[in-house]
């Protein structure tokens, strides 16, 4: 297996030289954006089918990106612009020679364009779920933002805008603001503004004008209805991640102008450093110089493309390879579900196939009707050949020469290869597949299939997945049910409701319920396979009650599927399915729910599942997520399952969270993440993500979370207040926030490498807490955060080591030599759990510092870091910095600390008693003195 990756890699290296040295432009095929020399090719702008037709929109993008483009090279001091951008209009527009698309798709943009969030604003913002310096989803505009020219003075002209989006995404910086902590308490123990750089001025300002700051203060919280105004003239250059809409912001804080001590985001999740330190170590900038000269660089160029009606051609293997794990049967009952449901109404299909050779069954049909489709069905082959040479080239040749013949070229066409067998000759029609302008998306069987055609896949923009020969599996019909149109027109799409496939012993039965949501039901399918004997007792009952029986279903015994299809909208609620195997022999049964949108203005759920990326190599865990949304709506407190199934062994479950902790880095942003890392065998995993809804728990957030440019509410110009329009407010239905749903959806599949033979030793830390908080309770410390495990976010730690110190870049530089807390009564909870921690401070608290002014006041800010250690002694990262003051205005009398005046009272007391024993000891001598001398005088007198 270790072999067959390694030579997989030197492979793809042979392979890219070798598609430089035929033609450059191949490299920018699979839609990612490539920078070469200094200018970025392959930045794709998509608009969403669903946005009204708008002329105008074309020009604002192009001049929003031009001007974006001299922007961003001047803040990055003449290291990177923008050369090539495409922008993707929808089919749905009117046609003006636009050009034809390749592998460009909407799901693949970097920048769509959707009205989806307008309830929500108009905030353009980027999906970013991946850790510092990572790169982000897609920046997401609202048409309004780009055709309404009212905004750019709370936002900022749309280039700056533009700019600040594209940090977050490219480089992986985050906001330098906070809206929740939009002011905190400085190491002076004076009140700041949260921003970057902390020399950019302005005022405070209250319900009837400017205030002094202390009065927007109320028990350390801000009060409601105070903001702060900057002056619209500056002479602060930074920050354009804090405010982009100032004029005088050029530049990115670096080390010099960041402010490290302000509770935002890009302090958080990026350990104090600076935007542009985290940029300056992108990859983009290790392989690039400043440009020479003075001159400013090209203005980029534009590309219209419009896609038309979409080709598919299945390329299907036929050879002896088919013959094991009844890989025939699985193939044909997951491209009957493909034609008969997944594919989009109006698609032109055609079916090839391969083994040595390749052979057309059936040149291009369009979907009409459901007529339409079971014709097709009708072309998939029903046997395999006695050849067990597979020539994959062969078949992919058939592939684009019958969707050729229908525009010449194969250009935004989508071939479907299932293959189960290994091909070594893939390379000698890489360029070809490569330059057709096609996508390619792979459906690898078994574990006998070479990395080549996955290459095939990553390098055309298309997807690859894994289908293991096991019986009971329903990866194949998921693969299948995962290629869409990628129109981005969710309306026209089928969502995967239930996937379930289980070996059911003799006489037993497989009784469960699936969910459909009043957002789909209509064209709803319920498909039930089986592998041996014949079909099994089936009854179906809608949430009324009514029951649908194996008569009712559609059965096609050549394939061993039965389909019903509900007639009308599905009625929302529990549907229960029972399945009772009534043979002498276990039988391998196979659920599939489908549905579309019954509304075509309410966004039904959705779930993308993914990986971080296509491989990784032991130890090194993968990542592993599942995007839930309502059109831009987060979905939150759902419960996200993930299946993965190695290419040998059992699946293996995972439930993954969005609490913004281990692998999730933003909290309540509808991704759900966690790191995979239980690691059975090298070799191929398949991944599928379950999502259960329910509405008792669930809801939708109420703000599209992500890193957005800042609206500015105003500005101070020439000593006046120049209040800018209300931004919208959020706004809502609670409809939206009752609806119970289930979802499945197939993320792929992901190769492992290096993983040892055996038992290995732990070598999985736990991983780092990213959401330390710190807050004063009562002159002590509260902290709080989320528990990680012993191996990475699973399981539980063993210990914690929390330290503090007095200096920002001590803690952060030199946590090991930091003042240690003493954690000995704090035991580590389960992963996942919120953990709460409080002490007392007492070394900083007790010391006193003199002001100029000969006042003493305390010194009251403080800085502490966590990190969590294994029963083997492996410790985490060091977490996220922590701050606190404890605060007590100037002019107050300085409060002392309980242990200080518990000692000060012990002493007086001990001082008291010695002074009252000094005082007793003095009376009893001068009393015995003047005894003795009475005596004495006496004596003399008697003498």
């Amino acid at each position: 297996m270790t072999h067959r990756g390694n030579a997989g890699a030197f492979f793809s290296l042979k392979f890219v030289t070798l598609l430089i040295a035929l033609n450059p432009e191949l490299l920018f095929l699979d839609a990612r954006i490539q920078l070469q020399g200094n200018g970025y090719d392959g930045l794709l702008v998509a608009i969403n089918p669903l946005v009204p037709e708008n002329q105008n929109l074309i020009p604002n993008i192009k001049e929003m990106i031009t001007e974006a483009s001299f922007y961003l090279f001047n803040a990055t001091k003449r290291r990177v612009f923008f050369r090539n951008i495409q922008i993707l209009i929808p089919a749905t527009w009117n046609a003006h020679n636009y050009s034809k698309v390749k592998q460009e798709s909407y799901e693949k943009a970097n920048i769509i364009v959707t009205n989806w969030n307008s309830e929500l604003g108009d905030d353009p913002y980027t999906l970013q779920y991946r850790e510092c310096g990572k790169a982000g989803k897609h920046i997401h505009f609202t048409p309004n933002f780009l055709l309404n020219d009212d905004l750019t003075a709370g936002y900022g002209s749309r280039g700056r805008v533009f700019v600040h989006e594209w940090a977050h995404l490219r480089w992986g910086v985050f906001d330098e603001y906070n809206k929740n902590k939009p002011i905190y308490i400085n190491r002076r123990n004076q009140i700041e503004v949260t921003r970057c750089s902390s020399d950019l001025t302005g005022i405070f300002v209250c319900e009837k004008g400017p205030c002094p700051k202390e009065n927007c203060m109320i028990s350390k919280i801000f009060k409601e209805g105070c903001t702060f105004l900057y002056h619209n003239i500056q002479n602060a250059t930074a920050s354009i991640m804090f405010t982009q809409s100032l004029s005088s912001v050029v530049e990115f804080c670096n080390a010099s102008t960041h402010n490290q001590e302000a509770p935002n985001l890009q302090n958080q999740m990026c350990s104090l450093r600076s935007s542009w330190d985290v940029i300056t170590d992108s990859d983009d900038f290790n392989q690039s110089s400043p440009m020479n000269g003075i001159e400013l660089p090209p203005s980029p160029t534009f590309s219209v493309l419009q896609a038309g009606n979409k080709m598919v051609c299945l390329v299907l293997d036929v050879s002896s390879k088919m013959v094991e794990a009844d890989r025939l049967l699985q193939l044909q009952q997951a491209a009957e579900f493909y034609l008969m449901q997944i594919v989009e109404i109006h698609s032109f299909v055609a079916i090839a196939t391969f083994n040595s050779k390749g052979e057309i069954k059936t040149q291009l049909r369009q979907i009409n009707s459901d007529d339409d489709r079971k014709l097709l069905v009708s072309y998939l082959p029903t046997t395999v050949s006695a050849d067990a040479e597979t020539s994959i080239c062969s078949g992919l040749k058939k592939g684009f020469e019958v969707v050729e013949k229908r525009n010449g070229k194969a250009y935004g066409s989508v071939i479907i290869l299932v293959t189960g067998g290994d091909d070594e000759p893939v390379e000698d029609c890489l360029p070809t597949v490569l330059s057709s302008g096609s996508t390619l998306h792979s459906i690898a069987l078994g574990s006998s299939v070479v990395g080549k055609v996955e290459t095939l896949s990553h390098l055309t923009g298309g997807l690859k997945f894994f289908v293991p020969d096991k019986s009971d599996s329903n990866s194949m019909t998921d693969a299948f049910s995962r290629i869409s149109s990628g129109t981005g027109d969710i309306f026209q799409q089928t969502l995967q409701l239930e996937s379930l496939g289980e070996t059911i012993e003799p006489y037993h039965q497989l009784k469960n319920s699936v969910i459909i949501d009043s957002t789909v039901g209509n064209d709803t399918v319920f498909r039930v396979t089986w592998q041996t004997s014949g079909p099994p007792e089936i009854v179906l009952s809608d949430p009324d009650g009514r029951k649908y029986y194996t008569s009712d279903f559609i059965t096609n015994l050549a394939f061993q599927t039965a389909s019903i299809w509900i007639s009308g909208t599905a009625k929302p609620g529990s549907w229960i399915y029972t399945l009772n195997n009534t043979y002498h022999s276990p039988q391998a049964l196979k659920v599939t729910v489908a549905s579309r949108a019954s509304n075509i203005v309410v966004p039904p759920a959705t779930v993308e599942a993914f990986v971080e990326k296509d491989s990784t190599y032991f130890p090194h865990p993968m990542m592993i997520y599942a995007n839930v949304r309502k059109g831009s709506y987060p979905i939150l407190n759902s419960t996200v399952t993930a299946t993965i199934e190695p290419e040998t062994g059992e699946p293996i479950t995972l439930q993954l969270f969005d609490d913004g902790a281990g692998a999730d880095v933003i909290k309540n942003d509808g991704i759900y993440s966690r790191y995979f890392f239980s690691f059975a065998i090298n070799g191929r995993y398949s991944l599928k993500v379950r999502v259960n809804h329910s509405p008792s728990i669930g809801n939708l957030a109420y703000a599209v979370p992500g890193s957005r440019a800042m609206y500015v509410p105003g500005y101070i110009e020439n000593g006046n207040i120049q209040m800018n329009m209300p931004r919208k407010s959020v706004h809502r239905s609670e409809e939206s926030q009752k609806q119970a749903f289930s979802r499945v959806s197939s993320g792929g599949s992901f190769s492992v490498l290096g993983v040892p033979a055996g038992p290995h030793p732990d070598m999985f830390p736990p991983c780092r807490i990213i959401d330390l908080e710190a807050v004063e309770v009562e002159e002590e410390v509260a902290l709080s955060w989320t528990a990680p495990g012993e191996d990475f976010d699973q399981g539980q730690a063993t210990s914690y080591e929390i330290k503090m110190s007095r200096s920002l870049h001590s803690i952060r530089d030199d946590f090991t030599n930091a003042i240690l807390v003493n954690t000995s009564k704090l035991n580590p909870q389960p992963a996942g759990t919120t953990e709460t921690f409080t002490f007392s401070p007492k070394l900083f608290t007790n010391g006193f510092e003199h002001k100029a002014d000969g006042k003493t006041q305390e010194n009251h800010r403080i800085y502490i870091a966590i990190r969590a250690i294994d029963q083997n002694s492996l410790k985490s990262a060091v977490s996220n910095i922590a701050q606190v003051s404890l605060f007590i205005p100037q002019d107050s009398v300085p409060v002392l600390s309980r242990d200080y005046l518990i000692w000060k009272g012990v002493l007086t007391a001990v001082s008291l008693i010695g002074i009252i024993c000094f005082i007793i000891v003095v009376i009893q001598c001068t009393s015995e003195r003047k005894r003795r001398a009475g005596k004495e005088g006496n004596g003399i007198r008697l003498l």
